[in-house]
């Protein structure tokens, strides 16, 4: 099972990205699409350029499931608090921890990834 089904119960969308471009508004005149588009916070961009409480992490899931290294991490947990990436639970090593943390990184919007609650074991 993959993270984001095991996480948010989603099957990856078909359009899916982990960095999407923000959706634009179809019949707003193009200055409208403009302020539109530049009003969703990048943490708040869902997989597919639309807004999204919860976008960054998953986004962050979906990159992990992407990683053939961390696609069987199955005791770790993905969360956000506005940019920051939250990672709790457990992981085999320090190296998938770290693998983690650079992949989360990568993310548009993340500022900073929170590792305090997740243990090697």
């Amino acid at each position: 099972m993959g993270w984001l089904q095991r996480l948010f119960g989603l099957e990856k969308p078909q359009n899916a990205e982990v960095n999407p471009a923000p959706q634009a508004v179809q019949e707003a005149p193009s200055s409208e699409v403009a302020s539109a588009t530049q009003s969703i916070p990048p943490e708040r961009l869902g997989l597919s350029g639309e807004y999204d409480q919860s976008g960054l992490a998953k986004r962050v899931a979906l990159a992990f499931d992407e990683d053939p290294q961390l696609d069987d991490v199955n005791t770790l947990w993905v969360a956000q608090t506005g940019s920051t990436v939250v990672l709790k639970g457990k992981v085999p090593s320090q190296e998938i921890l770290n693998k983690m943390i650079s992949v989360a990184r990568s993310v548009n919007g993340a500022t900073d990834v929170d590792t305090d609650q997740a243990t090697i074991g």
